[in-house]
């Protein structure tokens, strides 16, 4: 298992021989860290997370609560479920619409 350089992040206890895994392959992460919850894992090795954040109107000098969903890709040596809390990485494009890696689960 190799160091991805991202520090707070524990690594998975199980092993996978995936060339797209972060730890255990050849993918670099690079970029933004975001943290979200996982709303859908129906596709294969991928995963749909929600972000919510807060965006702020000049206008009315409020706040206004939004969400935003990515795809992100799955390592098989990660385990999440649907309301899981996760925390990804930002990558190279791996699909048309995946450009964020699970890097593991948020509060382990």
């Amino acid at each position: 298992m190799k160091n991805i350089g991202i520090e707070g992040i524990e690594p998975p206890k199980r092993a996978c021989d995936d060339e797209r895994c972060p730890w255990h392959g050849h993918l670099s992460v690079r970029g933004k860290l975001l943290e979200g919850k996982v709303v859908s894992n129906r596709a294969k090795k991928m995963v749909v997370v929600e972000r919510e954040y807060y965006h702020y109107i000049k206008k009315y000098m409020r706040y206004e609560k939004r969400r935003s969903k990515i795809h992100a890709y799955l390592p098989p040596c990660i385990d999440v479920e649907v309301g899981t809390k996760v925390i990804i990485g930002e990558c190279r494009p791996l699909a048309k619409s995946v450009s964020f890696v699970v890097l593991g689960k948020k509060g382990e």
